[in-house]
């Protein structure tokens, strides 16, 4: 989706009827919830990341498919088989529902995973959260739109905030090669588009829970079909299990469901600046579960994090009681 003028069109993909103080305001705090989650999910995978030996494809694979599965079957549970596969009713939702798999879940996990594998996490984490301003900007070539002003200003407090908190203001840490570069810049654009893309399938009624166990499992699919889950399988103790289901509950179940929930009642620009709250929920967990070192200006970047939510909260409040 795009920013869009309040005034003229109604927040993104909401009609003027929908918009409203509190719908705005819930959006905001459903993503922020997300957003923790991932953070949660970001701390664990460095766990296993560093104390499991997991190969890459395989846990994309395993993570994708179960957490596919999990969700249809809650889907089955809680709307039957019919409105189950409803979202299959017609050529035009099929093509939204693959290009959310493919662009949006399936690219977004990859290219995040790879931006890391072949630089490091702070920097792959700070371009991933370039994802507003490809929205902003996709909302400029394509639909001529303007974003609010509030959004603007609260965009750049959360990107420094973000930057801050992962880099420790160290420059230096962003000197990655290039091809980690183009990877994170990849995760980026795909952050956006697993923000965007499944709006269309939502407005027309269908679950968050469907559109999401539907495009985890296609996913999973296509990524089972380069490494098979059943091959190359590492040893499944306790700890690898529980961290897998930790990472498929929290790090994708939830927190996806969470995000495509908010989009009833936020738009995507506003979504995605509220997503920066995930490297500093990760960054917490790590000083407590990790022995993670804090320093100045990794507090700094967590408080202008908080201060950007609340000015986005407020832009969009004051916003809505002039229309």
């Amino acid at each position: 989706m795009h920013a869009v003028s309040v005034r003229e069109k109604g927040f993104t993909g909401l009609k003027n009827s929908e918009v409203s103080t509190g719908n705005v305001i819930k959006g905001i705090f459903w993503a922020t919830i997300a957003s923790a989650m991932f953070g949660v999910s970001g701390t664990v995978l460095q766990f296993i990341s560093q104390g499991q030996s997991i190969p890459t494809n395989w846990f994309l694979s395993a993570r994708t498919l179960g957490a596919g599965v999990v969700l249809l079957m809650i889907s089955f549970i809680l709307y039957g088989w019919k409105k189950t596969f409803s979202v299959f009713g017609s050529w035009r939702e099929v093509g939204w529902l693959v290009a959310y798999a493919v662009i949006g879940l399936g690219a977004n996990l990859l290219t995040f995973y790879i931006a890391v594998q072949t630089g490091n996490a702070a920097a792959a984490t700070i371009l991933q959260y370039l994802s507003p301003l490809f929205i902003v900007l996709g909302s400029l070539l394509f639909k001529h739109d303007r974003p609010l002003r509030s959004d603007l200003i609260a965009f750049t407090i959360a990107m420094i905030g973000v930057f801050l908190a992962i880099t420790r203001g160290n420059l230096s840490q962003l000197a990655i090669p290039f091809d980690s570069l183009l990877w994170g810049i990849g995760s980026g654009i795909t952050a956006a588009c697993y923000v965007v893309l499944p709006r269309p399938l939502v407005r027309g009624g269908h679950s968050p829970i469907t559109v999401l166990g539907w495009g985890t499992f296609i996913a999973g699919i296509i990524f089972n079909l380069h490494q098979p889950v059943w091959v190359s399988t590492p040893p499944l103790t306790g700890t690898l299990i529980a961290s897998m289901a930790t990472v498929i509950v929290f790090g994708t179940i939830v927190p996806f469901s969470l995000i495509l929930y908010s989009t009833h009642f936020a738009p995507s620009d506003v979504i995605s600046i509220v997503d920066a709250v995930q490297p500093v929920m990760t960054f917490i967990l790590s000083i407590i579960f990790l022995g993670l070192a804090i320093s100045g200006a990794e507090v700094l970047g967590s408080v202008l994090v908080i201060v950007a939510i609340y000015l986005l909260q407020r832009g969009r409040r004051n916003t809505v009681k002039e229309l």
